[in-house]
């Protein structure tokens, strides 16, 4: 079982998905997002299973401080050029995805 997370080192929400899947022994690939954007080859197998408007953290600092929310503007484009403003984490197995803390969802991934 391979489980990637895509989060930050200082969100609570990332730092419990990775203790869930460590408790259970399970490798995980931690990608922290202040260090490394999420290609657009991640978004797109991501965004198979959630839709991009699902992704895009509407109440973070980092969409007031762009106004976002006053511009017209591609999701892609600017979750590509701004991985902060994501919601994390984003949890992948496979070809499945979550977003948020889904310990209900993971634990299915780990029965079957």
């Amino acid at each position: 079982m391979n489980i990637q997370i895509f989060g930050l080192k200082k969100c609570k929400d990332s730092q419990k998905a990775e203790r869930f899947f460590k408790e259970r022994r399970i490798q995980v690939h931690f990608c922290d997002l202040n260090v490394k954007n999420i290609s657009k080859g991640e978004l797109d197998a991501v965004v198979r299973c959630i839709p991009l408007e699902n992704l895009i953290d509407t109440t973070s600092k980092q969409y007031e401080k762009k106004n976002l929310k006053y511009i017209v503007h591609d999701i892609t484009e600017v979750l590509l050029e701004d991985a902060l403003l994501l919601k994390t984490p984003i949890v992948r197995f496979g070809a499945k995805a979550t977003v948020g803390y889904c310990p209900d969802i993971w634990n299915d991934w780990i029965s079957s």
